[in-house]
């Protein structure tokens, strides 16, 4: 019988509102599962469960008066640990702040209890989210639920990992060079990067930069589409935030439950690589047999891409940018208590020009402005999430990929940020595993603002794989990671690297 922790968000959310399932009985079971797998993984690091339990069991009273529920109502959620949480631990991954207890919820926070969520804990991230391996000096590594000696990616690591083994049916993320995204396709769940400004950001040090996003993690589309519905918002301290003065911009509604759409009526580009990226030969074969089973569901199917050229160059200045903005002084007064990634990024920004930053912002804008003509033909691009199969967590970064050096500690996350540079939607979605027995995610990329396509296409592939062990969400072992050794215990379990 399924525990009530393996349920969907969806499903649960139904069975609190039919009455047949109380909310304090899914935080239980919820509770229990972290409490039996956490140690071989890591990824709840911060638990908050005698304040849930108070919430849940004003969730249970609410149900039972018929009180109006929020689309979330009763759901135990996962907070990263980059987003801060009133009266709850927020280290964000640095030793700087390994002590510091918030005052206020974040806006995406605020908006998730307002819908009804409860707060179970903080998940994992690296130091400041600079990365995608989820390992820091405050709470050590987090280890993939299909093999905790392995990556889980990043930097919504801890999130993923908690959603995979059923510690929680929702958490929030963040993503810059696909931290929404790579975490998910690791672990075999679904992580949504919307559109710049779609789920207001109140803490971006430069607001107008559209490379940091908020979203959604879950494990199947339509969990994804339930939270973005409630987490969507129009707030004034996000100057990227669409609005319209006197009008409700976005309602719940516009995403979930995700709009059916006939494939047969899309245009669909497939590449392995955007051209550019450095895709290591076993995630280019997982592509080539995945994307087989269902290419020709589309009106058309073409391998091609856009055109990327200048992409690596753009996002190494830009992204730097946003790390002086961040962590300049950092590094200056607390040296020892700053990460090599975050010190490679600072470093890097202070050999950059005003005349090299401008030189990023025109690539960036000439290489969107070729994706919207390119989407002038092709309705979606599918291509594999991340570049390689996971590594061991040891490993800060891959060096090389297929013999091929890489450019920085992140050009392994090139796959995702093609997409960030020109601010389109792509969500990751599970598809099997790959020939090393670990999960691959495939990358739905939409146009212009087309998130709720973006959503609707990966609902209708989800549906179509999921009876075909190929190409099934894929589950971690519970029992094996129940008896599995504590990851603590593995060398090199605690440090930046």
């Amino acid at each position: 019988m399924t525990e009530p922790c393996d349920l969907s968000a969806t499903e649960a959310r139904r069975l609190i509102g039919g009455k047949r399932l109380a909310p304090t009985e899914l935080l239980e079971s919820c509770i229990a599962r972290i409490e039996a797998v956490d140690h071989a993984v890591n990824a709840m690091v911060s638990r908050d469960f005698d304040r849930a339990r108070i919430a849940a069991k004003r969730a249970d009273d609410a149900v039972a008066r018929g009180a109006v529920l929020g689309p979330l109502h009763g759901l135990p959620m996962g907070i990263k640990d980059l987003e801060e949480t009133e009266g709850l631990l927020t280290t964000f991954g640095s030793p700087i702040f390994r002590d510091y207890i918030p005052t206020t919820d974040e806006g995406i926070v605020a908006d998730s209890k307002r819908a009804g969520a409860i707060v179970v804990g903080k998940t994992n991230t690296p130091e400041f989210g600079a990365g995608a391996n989820t390992r820091n000096a405050v709470f050590g590594a987090t280890g993939n639920p299909f093999d905790p000696t392995k990556s889980c990616a990043g930097s919504s690591g801890g999130s993923a990992v908690a959603l995979a083994t059923g510690m929680v049916p929702l958490c929030t993320g963040s993503d810059t060079g696909g931290s929404l995204r790579n975490p998910a396709a690791f672990c075999g769940i679904v992580g949504f990067r919307p559109t710049p400004g779609l789920v207001s950001s109140e803490k971006r040090g430069i607001g107008w930069t559209p490379l940091p996003v908020l979203g959604p993690m879950g494990r199947t589309v339509g969990d994804v589409a339930l939270m973005l519905g409630s987490i969507a918002s129009n707030d004034p301290r996000d100057p990227l935030a669409t609005t319209i003065h006197g009008r409700t911009v976005r309602t719940p509604g516009d995403f979930y439950p995700p709009a059916r759409v006939d494939l047969s009526r899309l245009r669909a580009a497939f590449t392995p690589d955007f051209g550019f990226a450095p895709t290591e030969s076993i995630v280019r074969q997982a592509f080539a047999e995945k994307t087989a089973v269902f290419r020709a569901a589309f009106a058309r199917a073409e391998d091609t891409t856009p055109d990327c050229s200048g992409t690596d160059e753009a996002f190494e200045v830009l992204r730097a940018v946003i790390f002086l903005a961040a962590h300049l002084e950092k590094t200056r007064t607390r040296p020892d208590d700053v990460g090599p990634n975050v010190r490679a990024n600072v470093e890097e920004g202070l050999r950059y020009t005003a005349a090299d930053a401008a030189r990023a912002m025109a690539t960036q804008t000439a290489i969107y402005r070729r994706w919207q003509a390119f989407f002038e033909q092709h309705d979606v691009i599918i291509t594999p999430t991340i570049t390689i199969s996971p590594r061991s967590w040891r490993e800060l970064y891959p060096a090389e990929i297929d013999g091929q050096q890489t450019r920085t500690y992140f050009h392994w996350l090139a796959l995702a940020y093609a997409v960030t540079v020109v601010g389109h939607p792509a969500i990751s979605l599970p598809v099997g595993l790959d020939a090393h027995g670990m999960p691959f995610g495939l990358q739905i990329v939409g146009p212009r603002g087309g998130d709720s396509l973006v959503l609707s296409v990966a609902a209708e592939l989800e549906a179509m794989l999921a009876g075909d062990s190929r190409t099934a969400r894929p589950v971690p072992a519970i029992a094996r990671l129940q008896a599995a050794p504590a990851i603590r215990t593995m060398p090199g379990f605690i440090g930046f690297d």
